[in-house]
């Protein structure tokens, strides 16, 4: 140790033999464990200490803050010690919390749901349309396979109700051909989304449903971007005259989308090609337009021959955190 240490310094010497520099440094004072800290002379007794306790946890004061009892007692003429010992004191006892008698909201369990092909996993939400005078809107029902990125079915309606939307998902798992336990179906938590109509028609088709955790959009990432994608169209009007413009404008935007919008999430394949199982082919010849021009100037390609990526083997809503819990 002491040659390694003078090579390299004893900081470095540490950390390749994985020693605790200041256990090194004890062990040369002579002093294998450090000295116990004495206690101050103006500390708390042991039976001053447990009437503090007691008296916080009174039923008088049991939902108050320390320094609300320290207050509370000054003003009748009694000191027990300062609020800051009674934090320490009550700390010794894990009791440090939330004094008040509040509603505690559960823990939310946080969806992660796997999709490795299309009708695997959808997603689907509602955005409001403006309409032509202020305070009206047209609902727009979108249902995304998140896999593909295909928007698989759509509505704008006049009213958001769970009726409707479970017509719009009845009709798409009919155009897709969805199995009992083939699919499951994410959502936010809006009312829509938990309407009883829907969650009995999901279990009639063998649906899975799946919800976002509240006040959280990233559960829902899918939905949100394409949504965003839809809004930032230069034709995107600020509103729509009526329900049919909106009808006609969603109609060329969602053949945009699906048909011939290359997707950078599905490195710019076009959902439906990914939908329909065109896009191997695709990327194939993709992959010969490369070779022809890696054959032709091969220094212009500094990381040596290209490879055309597909689209991704999988897409997660909420993957897990470590590696190991994905085997």
């Amino acid at each position: 140790m002491k040659e390694l240490a003078l090579s390299i310094g004893l900081k470095q010497a540490c950390v390749v033999l994985g020693l605790n520099r200041s256990g090194v440094y004890r062990r040369r004072s002579g002093s294998v464990m450090p000295r116990p800290r004495s206690s101050p002379a103006h500390a708390l007794s042991i039976s001053e200490r447990e009437g503090v306790r007691a008296t916080l946890n009174s039923e008088r004061f049991m939902d108050q803050s320390p320094r609300q009892v320290y207050a509370a007692l000054m003003d009748e003429g009694r000191y027990l010690c300062h609020w800051r010992t009674m934090y320490r004191v009550l700390a010794v006892y894990a009791e440090v919390r939330e004094r008040r008698r509040l509603r505690r909201h559960p823990v939310y369990q946080k969806p992660e749901l796997l999709a490795t092909a299309p009708n695997q996993v959808w997603s689907w939400d509602i955005t409001a349309l403006r309409g032509p005078s202020k305070w009206t809107s047209f609902p727009l029902y979108v249902v995304l396979d998140i896999y593909s990125r295909c928007v698989v079915g759509w509505m704008i309606a006049e009213v958001e109700t769970s009726e409707l939307a479970g017509q719009l998902i009845a009709a798409s798992a009919h155009k897709q051909a969805i199995e009992p336990d083939q699919l499951i179906l994410h959502a936010d938590n809006g009312a829509p989304m938990r309407g009883k109509a829907l969650s009995q028609l999901l279990v009639d088709l063998g649906i899975l449903k799946s919800h976002s955790r509240p006040h959280t959009s990233d559960d829902n990432p899918f939905s949100e971007a394409q949504f965003k994608t839809l809004k930032y169209r230069p034709d995107f009007p600020a509103r729509f005259g009526d329900i049919e413009a909106a009808r006609t404008w969603a109609r060329a935007f969602f053949r945009w989308y699906n048909e011939e919008h290359y997707h950078s999430g599905l490195n710019l394949l076009t959902p439906a090609s990914v939908h329909e199982g065109t896009a191997v082919l695709i990327q194939q010849q993709r992959q010969a337009v490369m070779a022809t021009a890696y054959a032709q100037h091969p220094a212009r390609f500094r990381r040596g021959y290209p490879q055309v990526k597909g689209a991704p083997s999988a897409v997660w809503i909420n993957p897990p955190l470590s590696r190991e819990s994905l085997s």
